[in-house]
């Protein structure tokens, strides 16, 4: 029988990935690139550390979410997997649908000038008709989780296969981990997508005509699931190569960030930034595995209660955050009072809604992911 390890630090990583997201999405509100509600001023500067975080930042999210399918399926069979992927991704999915992303609309209507009625009007009148953006029905943030489902339910017979198999592609991930270089040959099918698909396929998160979003994130979910199934071997090579990931991807973003100041446009450049973008995104992703599995793999009360905490954090944040912008983005006040304002305000309404009501209220933790107790990433959360 399989040896149960917490991993920690996996836990931590995924605390702390969606923290940024808030900080990511905060910025939006600042940056040129479009989004749902703008302030009155627009830092250009800022798209730079954007860009830096937008280069890795979803990447890992779904290469820990293949980590934690990993652990979720040492106790579940294929059906019972399939039905607590549906019930954990499902029913939140279907809730923010309803009653959580229609108020991330509404004031989107209203900041552009679009409708003029109350909310309790939208939400009788245009609220759930026709698809964003002409209409109004949308999973907005939420896009995650539809990925996310459909990643597990059409990998879940090979996944289980390869969890309960001594399997020659398990044992040729382990090899190949060993080698010098070999964590950079998963790269290459990176690679192919990104100079291949990518031109022909803009990102839209709407699943059925996003391939360039969809195969890549496909792909790293199922990095994240081979990676722990090649064991302790991953372990022990991504601290040996966190140093020199750390220098390729410093060498690589520089690069990456020439091509763009630089901005000239042809056969050559897109094949050559294809691949240092994707060393890019590769070599962080390495540099944070590495460095939380040697400072970050200790159990204590506080990951315990962020891990719980996160999910529900997830599908509530954005709401916040753009109500909260509607509310000051006219106000001549300066970058850095706006941008905590934002943060702080959604960090901590977010935290009042699931500690003193989601938590308390047994009924609503299946409509905010939430299972019985605490359970961490490594049992399947």
């Amino acid at each position: 029988m399989e040896q149960k390890i917490r991993r920690y630090d996996i836990d931590w990583l995924r605390v702390i990935v969606f923290g940024l997201l808030i900080f990511y999405h905060v910025g939006m509100f600042f940056v040129p690139w479009g989004w749902h509600i703008k302030n009155n001023v627009i830092y250009d500067w800022l798209r730079w550390p954007m860009l830096f975080l937008n280069q890795w930042r979803l990447p890992i999210l779904f290469v820990i979410s293949g980590m934690g399918t990993y652990y979720a399926l040492s106790s579940r069979n294929l059906w019972q997997f399939n039905l607590e992927r549906y019930l954990r991704l499902g029913i939140p999915l279907a809730v923010g649908m309803l009653l959580i992303v229609p108020p991330q609309i509404y004031v989107e209507r209203l900041a552009n000038y679009e409708f003029t009625g109350s909310f309790w009007t939208y939400l009788r009148g245009p609220a759930y008709v026709g698809i964003y953006p002409e209409g109004n029905i949308s999973w907005h943030h939420l896009w995650f989780l539809p990925y996310l489902f459909v990643y597990s339910f059409l990998l879940s017979p090979l996944l289980i296969f390869l969890k309960r198999r001594k399997t020659k592609l398990v044992s040729w991930i382990t090899t190949l981990l060993q080698k010098p270089l070999g964590f950079y040959l998963f790269v290459i099918p990176l690679y192919f997508v990104e100079v291949l698909i990518e031109p022909f396929f803009p990102v839209t998160h709407a699943l059925v005509d996003d391939w360039f979003a969809f195969i890549n994130f496909f792909i790293l979910f199922f990095y994240g699931f081979v990676l722990l199934a090649a064991g302790n071997v991953f372990w022990e090579h991504i601290d040996r190569i966190k140093k020199k990931a750390l220098w390729i991807g410093i060498i690589a973003f520089s690069l990456q960030t020439t091509i763009w100041v630089i901005g000239k446009d042809s056969i050559l450049i897109h094949f050559t930034e294809g691949m240092i973008k994707v060393v890019n995104l590769w070599s962080w992703i390495l540099v944070i595995f590495g460095y939380a599995a040697k400072y970050l793999n200790h159990k204590s009360k506080t990951i315990a209660y962020c891990n719980r905490a996160v999910y529900p954090f997830y599908i509530l944040h954005q709401t916040i955050t753009i109500i909260i912008g509607y509310f000051i983005m006219d106000f001549h006040w300066g970058f850095i009072a706006k941008f905590t304002i934002m943060v702080i305000g959604t960090f901590l309404i977010s935290w009042i809604l699931y500690h003193f009501i989601i938590l308390k209220i047994p009924f609503l933790h299946p409509l905010f992911g939430l299972k019985k107790g605490y359970r961490n990433i490594n049992k399947g959360s």
